[in-house]
């Protein structure tokens, strides 16, 4: 007898998570992917560190975007839409014309491991830095955006 309600419980439930899945498909967010054009980058230190920032960060600071296939399936699409959302926001190595409020915290970030999240790394492997990849990735940031800063300061002042 409870060996059958407990059969009969999977099924529904199995039912109500595909019926579920299925529902949230029609919640419009999260699936307008879009990859503005690039207006400007920061003059890297080096092509590596470009290289670098394009295998560990672009994906979410910048408008090259990969949009993987799972990212139009709600709610992976959700999430996402806002990691990429903020990330822009936050800090965009395709738009560095406008003020970037994160750029001097992105060497630590990569340093102390936050950047790219542990989520991230584990579905893209190529996110995956070796620790000589990621010190040369934190140093040519470091020293990208050092130099980036430095050169608008100077440029704000001669104005």
């Amino acid at each position: 007898m409870r060996r059958i309600i407990t059969k009969r419980a999977s099924k529904r439930l199995g039912v109500a998570v595909v019926a579920l899945t299925a529902i949230v498909q029609l919640v419009p967010y999260g699936r307008g992917h879009t990859n503005p054009r690039s207006v400007a980058e920061p003059q890297w230190d080096s092509p590596q560190t470009r290289v670098l920032a394009q295998r560990a960060c672009f994906d979410c600071h910048s408008n090259e975007t990969r949009w993987p296939a799972y990212s139009r399936l709600a709610p992976a699409s959700w999430l996402i839409q806002h990691d990429v959302s903020e990330g822009r926001a936050e800090l965009n190595f395709s738009e560095w014309q406008r003020p970037q409020e994160e750029s001097t915290n992105a060497a630590g970030a990569v340093r102390e491991r936050e950047m790219p999240p542990l989520a991230y790394r584990l579905m893209h492997s190529g996110a995956r830095l070796t620790e000589q990849e990621r010190d040369a990735l934190a140093q040519g940031l470091m020293r990208t955006l050092s130099a980036s800063s430095r050169r608008e300061r100077r440029d704000t002042a001669s104005r």
